[in-house]
């Protein structure tokens, strides 16, 4: 059955059907998951990643699988991006990216605010390989400017930043990049692929932690790069095939299934978020929230130029936050006191800034002022998830109210 496609379709209809057709065999509407490892293949066929292309069959889901490979295509549709390309973790997705574009010799810029994991991996692995970086506060351009040498390879931005939610200018770090030469990756899993479209606006790479608001339920762990089909295809073969940090096809169908209501989901996530930031903002007990939506983030004039819808991510500041955190989490009872985010749960989990500095951002003094200018000595990072909006605020009101 051939894959009947509009010129033109709406939002909610490609997060649905892009990239699936009804089973030929089955002629079954919903997706199936093919769990082989190995498939069926004619005498003679090569084994050999050298030989791999957009014409090789299945042979070994390392390679690539049927499941995978329908939900690559919905992202690169969500995202605007001619291919895509399916990693087992978020993680996996950025060492990729890292390694397709990185050698001995190479320089990285890098947002000095990122991912935990990403700022360890470039405090450490990266520079033993040989490839020099420079770590700097990418809220302002002319700091990445002033970072770049011949020799910059990549340039990779943050935005939302995690944990502090701080804003790149993608546009103009694009237009900086492109001058130099250099690539430009955006790790934009803050904002899903329907808050924001870095490759629209210049980037070379965009890059989602799938785990969090493209799966959206908290069961299932992956990662993606997307990018021009060239650059796919190089780090499909390069990397992934032969380091083997492939996405299962399980968790690959799991994902696809939240993919397809990832606008609704999206628009759910923003108004909650915009609901819960403002009752925080009024509470006495709260001194300070950062969230995108509203006027009080000191980039929301970049937000509401950049930003296509403004997630569900907060952050809020009370005061002795370390102690109010045992009071919070003890408190609750709708919101969960856990890691992770873009979950259909809310989530919550604090921060302290000493901490952060200690165990993953080496900071100039500078930096940790701009660093400190967000989070304070510690920040709660609230993931607002679909509950009932009043429901949370009723939560967060009882937890609040424990704080002597």
């Amino acid at each position: 059955m051939t894959e009947k496609t509009a010129p033109r379709r709406g939002l909610m209809t490609d997060a649905i059907h892009a990239g699936e057709t009804p089973d030929p065999v089955t002629r079954a509407s919903a997706p199936g998951i093919v769990m082989s490892t190995a498939f069926l293949a004619d005498a003679g066929a090569s084994f050999s990643a050298e030989d791999f292309g957009d014409e090789t069959p299945y042979l070994y889901t390392r390679w690539k699988n049927p499941t995978v490979d329908q939900l690559e295509q919905k992202l690169a549709v969500l995202e605007g991006a001619e291919a895509a390309v399916a990693f087992g973790s978020g993680m996996a997705a950025i060492t990729a990216l890292l390694l397709y574009n990185l050698s001995a010799g190479d320089h990285l810029v890098i947002s000095d605010v990122s991912y935990a994991a990403t700022a360890e991996m470039t405090d450490e692995l990266i520079p033993r390989l040989g490839i020099s970086v420079t770590k700097v506060d990418m809220s302002d351009p002319e700091n990445v400017r002033n970072a770049l040498r011949p020799n910059t390879r990549l340039i990779y931005a943050e935005t939302p930043a995690n944990p502090i939610i701080r804003l790149t200018d993608v546009e103009a770090i694009a237009a900086i990049a492109r001058e130099n030469g250099s690539k430009f990756a955006v790790d934009a899993t803050f904002a899903s692929p329907l808050g924001i479209h870095p490759l629209a606006l210049g980037a070379d790479y965009v890059i989602h932690s799938l785990t969090k608001y493209v799966c959206g339920h908290g069961d299932a762990i992956g990662g993606a790069v997307l990018g021009n089909k060239m650059d796919m295809a190089g780090i499909k073969k390069g990397i992934a095939i032969r380091t083997g940090g492939i996405l299962s096809p399980f968790n690959a169908w799991l994902i696809q299934r939240g993919a397809s209501t990832l606008p609704l989901r999206m628009k759910a996530h923003e108004e909650g978020a915009l609901i819960v930031a403002q009752f925080l903002e009024d509470h006495p007990k709260v001194t300070r929230v950062i969230y995108p939506g509203l006027a009080s983030h000191p980039q929301h004039a970049l937000a509401s130029r950049q930003l296509e819808n403004f997630s569900g991510m907060l952050t809020f500041q009370v005061a002795d936050g370390a102690k109010a955190a045992t009071i919070i989490a003890d408190r609750l009872s709708i919101i969960h006191y856990a890691v992770s985010l873009g979950h259909v749960r809310s989530l919550v989990f604090y921060l302290s800034t000493d901490e952060m500095l200690r165990t993953s951002f080496r900071m100039t003094p500078a930096q940790e002022q701009s660093y400190r200018e967000f989070a304070g000595d510690g920040i709660f990072r609230l993931s607002v998830g679909l509950e009932d909006p009043q429901d949370l605020i009723a939560d967060l009101e009882y937890a609040l109210a424990g704080i002597p």
